[in-house]
């Protein structure tokens, strides 16, 4: 996924590529509890599309979609639609259903760890940490010249990552109760090493040379591992962006990622008239991404750059004006996030958030797709 950008685009007129990959739980038809079937599921799943896959996760009541690398967020939207249905198709099969949650609304028994020398050492290492570290998020990937250019570009990002999670907050419910997050998911990430908004480096050798300490420190399996909310993919010339819960929807993933996208057109811009990422205070970022957490879009955030509160969609519609959004932002928001929704049809208990959050996972509202 490799891109050169002069000028920052307007969404609709980026040629940046991006993808996309999803996690999601796979839960009993019967129980609505988590169920250890991933490896029946990826054997059933049918024909994806080009350049797309499926994949294992850390324990095996988790499921990976990874769309193809694409330039059209209408293109995108296909995809995710598509790798969506076929993951619920294959599910159906063995009796299970897909839920798009950042965190398990019911949880059943604890599940076996997925087959893999690495899953292996990660459990070895974090132990109890990851014995139930059921969290599923949406991560962003975007084309970048070169890792050089990827650390500049995650400099910039830096103070967007916490609006970024507040807009995706679908986690509220851990073992059936209500947590008063919107983002349980980031609590839980919050206990690894290394984890939350990433520090500023002022090069890919410099970034590379910090990994390699962790992991020497003990704390990481390997320089491939980090908890970051962003960083250079350890595996394609891109940024990662990986602040955001699960989608319920695929209009919800695509949005994610075209402000991804559009943010970091807008770094490779401002790298190119040579504007440096402001310096910011990294106790303020973590506050800002734990009052994302905490209160979604619904409550106050934390502004970045003077280290006051602030209403968190006052941040939103700030990133929006930034990159010039020309995107169907105001009309995917207003149905509220993926928390709000998740509690809204907790009035029918767990049971019924469950199976709204499924027959979500394949929906596409009014028909169509998140245009730009």
């Amino acid at each position: 996924m490799t891109a050169r950008t002069t000028a920052a685009a307007t969404p609709s007129q980026s040629t940046t590529t991006v993808g996309v990959e999803e996690e999601f739980l796979l839960v009993d038809a019967t129980t609505r509890q988590t169920a250890a079937r991933a490896a029946d599921v990826l054997a059933r799943t049918p024909a994806l599309p080009a350049g797309a896959k499926v994949d294992r996760e850390l324990l095996t009541t988790q499921v990976e979609f990874a769309s193809g690398v694409c330039t059209d967020l209408d293109e995108l939207h296909g995809q995710l639609l598509a790798g969506r249905r076929a993951l619920v198709a294959a599910a159906g099969a063995e009796g299970a259903l897909v839920v798009p949650s950042g965190t398990p609304v019911l949880a059943g028994p604890v599940p076996p760890l997925a087959e893999g020398d690495r899953f292996t050492r990660i459990s070895a290492l974090y132990g109890g940490q990851v014995a139930d570290y059921q969290c599923c998020g949406c991560h962003v990937h975007v084309g970048v010249p070169d890792r050089d250019t990827a650390v500049a570009v995650v400099n910039h990002l830096r103070p967007w990552l916490p609006t970024l999670l507040a807009l995706s907050v679908n986690s509220p419910f851990a073992a059936g109760r209500d947590t008063g997050f919107g983002s349980w998911r980031m609590v839980e990430q919050a206990r690894f090493p290394g984890s939350g908004v990433p520090p500023r480096f002022g090069s890919a050798a410099e970034h590379d040379a910090a990994v390699a300490r962790l992991a020497e420190c003990g704390v990481l399996v390997d320089e491939a591992m980090t908890f970051w909310l962003a960083r250079p993919s350890p595996r394609y010339p891109t940024v990662e962006v990986r602040a955001a819960d699960a989608a319920v929807t695929a209009a919800d993933a695509v949005l994610q990622a075209g402000l991804t996208r559009a943010l970091v057109d807008a770094a490779l811009a401002d790298l190119a008239a040579g504007r440096e990422a402001p310096a910011l205070d990294d106790q303020v970022l973590a506050a800002a991404v734990w009052s994302a957490a905490r209160h979604g879009l619904g409550g106050p955030g934390v502004d970045p750059w003077r280290g006051v509160p602030v209403p968190a969609a006052d941040l939103l519609r700030r990133l929006v004006e930034h990159v010039s959004y020309d995107g169907p932002v105001w009309s995917v928001v207003a149905g509220g996030t993926g928390a709000d929704r998740q509690r809204r049809a907790a009035d029918g208990g767990p049971v019924a958030v469950v199976d709204a959050l499924a027959a979500a996972c394949i929906s596409a509202p009014d028909g169509g797709n998140p245009r730009r």
